[in-house]
């Protein structure tokens, strides 16, 4: 079957593939509007971007798309993510429009991306090395102007090295500028000033200059040729930015390498028994997929057939392979390692967790913090600044030295070319962000890196954040209410009715083996209180906390418990053994050493909570809260000024973690408290919260040294430039290493 990457060649059959809903799928979401439109949001690769003014241009061009209802385009993330409507357009008009604004744009998939990175990579190393040959022949040509004394080199001789060393120079500005310049000429096209109309100015002006005191020395240009230091600067520029490009793409490598497991194509078990290779896009629920030793697993189903052993470290952090038998669930981008299997098929595409995760990396490249929000207001003024500084530079040193005038604001525009400065805030962040994927904590919303840098109050849920309960059975204890159940009959009812939660009580109770498949009618799960169902009788059961009016075996020991109660009378109650989760304490102590207050909060009992408390060394934690209390606890801290970050799982929490400023959830949670949060902890490892805090904190200090060098490299280098000390060519060299140092330092981050 054609994937996209087998297509490149053929651009109708690009479209095609394209605006095929199914295939769409790869790189597109669906969702519904606020009117009930049905909405898609596809992720797209961007070829050709080199700065916060290129993201400008494209979201411009994307918003004069009809029917594109929202964009965000990444500069340090090369990528975009574009909400359209299905009745007005197709993602084949969202990719023409930005190839029209001259990009290059193809989905985000590990095969699209992989395509892009290579026509990428060999564009600039050839732009690079023509570049590069080129100066070295001009270098050759320029000698003799340089090692000859005065009247030593004849003026026809000298021309005829300049005739040379301008048909050399010929190749470079049109092939290898062709990026600067065609990156101004949209800047200036959109009445948008970017990071390259400085370079590109720069370079137009020292090749007319060079050009007219080429072909007329006697002219108003002079005699002196730049040729040398024009293609010089040019290499330079091109290899700082080839060198970027080639640790960006190093870094998404890595990244593709964690989570680029999703064959393409699945083998399907056809009614008579054969096999057929069908595309993933194309399995529905129920299907019957065959696995092979060392594939992966390509939806969330259950093994039907076989016995093997999983790799899913993406999805839990766990290392260590896990069994799988008859029976067991597998999640889909998790690797077969033992065995042949045969799995059914229960969730695809968007409902699978590891789609979750793609999304949630795919927004979290997208998007922009305060502080790059920031730059980017300021990015304009100061492009602004430049042009004038120069054209100030070359009146000056005209009336100085008027044969230095273009040499000397030739410098000044390359020299302060603020890519470094724009590149500080988003490189680093994205590396962060990467990191922390790659480590457990997926980041919905990139700003949380700030967040957790600066919390001062974590709010912590209990019941299956701080702790987790075992996986032995729930102990049960009869009241007396209805002798018609036997104790088997009374676990089967309490299993099916668990098995519709997300509590991880319930999860615990819904293990049961022997679980009966009862049909329950209006269901209703209340935050805080427990799941209710109808059964096909017209009775009422209920799973969860007793009401006040119910009366209820006392419980003295530390055990979490949870009743089931049949037409408002209680038939039994389940006590679970709680244990904290490994590493609870240790975590919750480091972040008290740190400076952060961890307050406990919980519905459960006041003695459980308390215990809890104690086993953490915490001074403060609150039990019995109901959801609106939690919440009121949370608006009580900001309001004294603190910054609040939440930290649980349940449906119950999804209102805190709503309105703390900064939210994460856990990995196992209920999905409207993971759609809340701005970062999910897959891991579940609350030692991965301390390492985010400490990695989001050392992000924030690498952005401060990006703009302190960045600052720095212009204020020590502006006025040499000024003051003509700086040709072009070392110009060029300082701005492409500027750069390419801000990089570099950002990418630390990922290790």
């Amino acid at each position: 079957m054609n994937t996209w990457a087998d297509l490149q060649t053929t651009p109708d059959a690009q479209m095609a593939v394209l605006d095929d809903d199914v295939e769409a799928a790869r790189f597109t979401r669906w969702k519904a509007g606020a009117d009930g439109r049905r909405l898609g949001e596809s992720s797209l690769r961007i070829g050709g971007m080199h700065c916060v003014a290129c993201a400008s241009t494209i979201e411009h061009a994307l918003e004069g798309v009809v029917g594109v209802t929202a964009v965000r385009v990444s500069a340090a993330g090369q990528c975009a993510t574009v909400s359209w409507d299905v009745e007005l357009t197709r993602p084949s008009a969202l990719v023409q429009a930005i190839e029209q604004a001259g990009y290059s744009a193809t989905p985000d998939t590990v095969a699209g991306a992989r395509a892009l990175r290579l026509k990428e990579s060999r564009d600039a190393l050839w732009r690079l090395f023509v570049a590069s040959f080129c100066a070295m022949q001009v270098m050759m040509l320029a000698t003799p102007s340089y090692v000859s004394t005065s009247g030593e080199l004849a003026p026809d001789l000298k021309q005829l090295l300049d005739w040379g060393a301008w048909l050399l120079t010929l190749p470079v500005m049109i092939f290898s500028a062709a990026p600067f310049l065609t990156g101004a000429w949209r800047s200036m096209k959109h009445r948008r000033i970017g990071m390259d109309v400085p370079a590109a100015l720069g370079m137009l002006v020292a090749f007319i200059a060079s050009s007219g005191a080429t072909f007329d020395p006697g002219g108003v240009f002079g005699h002196e040729v730049y040729f040398d230091s024009l293609t010089m600067f040019i290499s330079f520029l091109l290899g700082g930015r080839y060198l970027e490009m080639r640790a960006r793409h190093h870094a998404e490598r890595s990244l593709e390498d964690t989570v680029g497991r999703m064959p393409e194509v699945a083998l399907r078990e056809n009614l008579d028994g054969s096999v057929a290779s069908v595309s993933v896009l194309r399995l529905q629920r129920g299907d019957i997929v065959r696995v092979p030793v060392g594939g992966a697993f390509c939806a969330d189903g259950v093994l039907t057939q076989g016995q093997t052993r999983a790799d899913e470290s993406l999805l839990t952090g766990e290392s260590a392979p896990v069994e799988k038998t008859v029976g067991d669930e597998v999640v889909a981008g998790s690797l077969n390692l033992a065995a042949p299997v045969a799995m059914r098929v229960e969730h695809l595409g968007a409902d699978t967790r590891y789609e979750a995760i793609v999304a949630m990396m795919r927004d979290a490249r997208t998007q922009r913090p305060m502080s790059v929000n920031e730059s980017d207001r300021w990015a304009a003024p100061f492009l602004w600044a430049i042009l004038v500084l120069a054209a100030v530079a070359a009146a000056v040193w005209s009336v100085i030295d008027p044969s230095r005038a273009v040499w000397v604001a030739v410098s000044v525009l390359i020299v302060t070319c603020p890519c470094a400065l724009s590149l500080a805030a988003p490189s680093a962040m994205l590396s962060a962000a990467m990191a922390m994927a790659k480590h457990g904590l997926l980041l919905r919303r990139i700003e949380a890196i700030e967040g957790l840098a600066g919390m001062q109050t974590l709010f912590v849920d209990k019941t299956g954040t701080l702790t987790e309960a075992r996986t032995q059975r729930a102990t049960m204890i009869r009241t007396g209410h209805d002798d018609r159940w036997t104790d088997d009959a009374v676990r089967r009812q309490a299993a099916s009715l668990a098995a519709w939660s997300t509590h991880p009580l319930a999860k615990v109770l819904a293990q049961e083996p022997a679980r009966a498949g009862m049909a329950w009618h209006r269901l209703i799960e209340t935050p805080g209180q427990g799941i209710e169902g109808h059964a096909s009788d017209g009775s009422i059961w209920r799973l969860g906390r007793a009401s006040p009016s119910v009366p209820v075996a006392a419980n003295d020991g530390d055990d979490a418990e949870t009743w089931l109660i049949h037409n408002g009378r209680p038939v039994a109650c389940f006590r679970f053994t709680e244990t904290l989760r490994p590493g609870a304490v240790e975590a919750v102590r480091t972040l008290g050493q740190d400076g952060v207050k961890v307050v406990l909060l919980s519905g459960d009992s006041a003695e459980r909570v308390s215990r809890v408390s104690r086993l953490l060394g915490l001074a403060d934690g609150q039990g019995g809260m109901a959801p609106q209390d939690k919440l009121a606890a949370v608006k009580a801290a900001q309001s004294r000024g603190e910054h609040v970050a939440m930290l649980g799982d349940g449906i119950n929490d999804a209102p805190v973690l709503a309105q703390a400023d900064t939210s994460i959830a856990m990995g196992e949670g209920a999905q409207i408290a993971r759609s809340q949060a701005d970062g999910v902890l897959v891991t579940n490892d609350l030692q991965d919260v301390v390492r985010a805090r400490a990695l989001a904190r050392r992000t924030l200090r690498v952005v401060r040294q990006n703009f302190i060098w960045a600052a720095s490299y212009n204020a020590a280098c502006v006025p040499l430039a000024l003051m003509g000390w700086l040709p072009p060519w070392a110009a060029g060299l300082g701005m492409a290493t500027s750069s390419l140092l801000v990089v570099l330092n950002s990418l630390r981050l990922a290790r």
